[in-house]
C-alpha cells in the first residue's frame, strides 16, 4: 500500500522553507480530502479557515508558542468546530442530501428529526467535545492528503484557544478553534526530518478481545 510508505516518509515538520510554495493544484487536493472525511451522522458541524493574511498570521504567532510554522508555511488553516449543532445545521444537511441525492424531503425528514433528538440529549460540554472530534477526523484525512501529495504538514495543539477565538472574532460566530494544520515544504535545516519514526509497536496498540 503506497499510503503506508508515504506516511513513513512525513512527519511533523519543525521548520518550513518560507520560500516554497504549495501549488494550487495541491492544496485544492487536500481541502478535497477534508471535504470527503467522514463524520458523525454526516453533519460536519466545523469550518476550516485559509489563513492567507500575512498580518494575521504574524499576529497569531505569539498566541501560538511563537512556533515559526505560523508565519514560514505556505499555508496555515485552522479547524474550527461548532460551539453547537443546530436544528438549523441539521434542516440544511437534511435538505443537502435531499437535493444531492434526488430524493424528496419528506422521505429522509425522519432521520433529520432522529438526529435532532440525538444532539438534543447531549449537555453543552458533550456538544463541544463532540464537534471538536469531527475537526480531527477531517485533519486525519489532511494529513493523509499532504503525505499522497508529497506536502509536508505539521498539526498543532500548542495555542490558547481563547486567544485565537478572540482574535479573530471567532466566538461570534459560533466557532470555537480546534486545531491548526501548517502545510509546506520542509527546510533543509529541519533536522526533524532525519530522525528515526518512532511509534509503538503494534502488538501495544492493537489488543483481540
Amino acid at each position: 500500500m503506497q499510503l503506508i510508505e508515504n506516511l513513513k516518509w512525513r512527519y511533523a515538520t519543525k521548520k518550513f522553507d518560507a520560500t516554497k510554495k504549495v501549488s494550487a493544484d495541491k492544496i485544492a487536493q487536500i481541502k478535497k480530502a477534508v471535504q470527503l472525511s467522514a463524520s458523525s451522522y454526516g453533519q460536519q458541524p466545523y469550518l476550516v479557515l485559509e489563513v492567507k493574511t500575512p498580518e494575521i498570521r504574524e499576529a497569531l504567532k505569539p498566541l501560538c508558542w511563537n512556533h515559526s510554522q505560523i508565519v514560514d508555511a505556505s499555508h496555515l488553516f485552522i479547524f474550527c468546530s461548532k460551539i453547537r449543532n443546530t436544528n438549523k445545521d441539521v434542516d440544511d444537511s437534511t435538505q443537502l442530501k435531499s437535493d444531492i441525492r434526488e430524493v424528496p424531503l419528506e422521505e429522509i425528514a425522519g432521520y433529520g428529526a432522529f438526529v435532532k433528538g440525538k444532539l438534543k440529549e447531549k449537555s453543552d460540554e458533550e456538544m463541544f467535545y463532540w464537534t471538536q472530534k469531527q475537526t480531527y477526523i477531517a485533519l486525519a484525512n489532511a494529513l493523509n492528503a499532504c503525505a499522497e501529495l508529497k506536502v509536508d504538514s505539521t498539526p498543532m495543539e500548542g495555542f490558547d484557544p481563547s486567544d485565537v477565538n478572540e482574535l479573530l472574532g471567532l466566538n461570534e460566530k459560533g466557532l470555537n478553534a480546534s486545531v491548526l494544520l501548517a502545510i509546506g515544504y520542509r527546510h533543509e535545516e529541519d533536522q526533524a526530518q532525519y530522525a528515526k519514526k518512532v511509534r509503538k509497536p503494534l502488538n501495544e496498540i492493537f489488543l483481540r478481545v
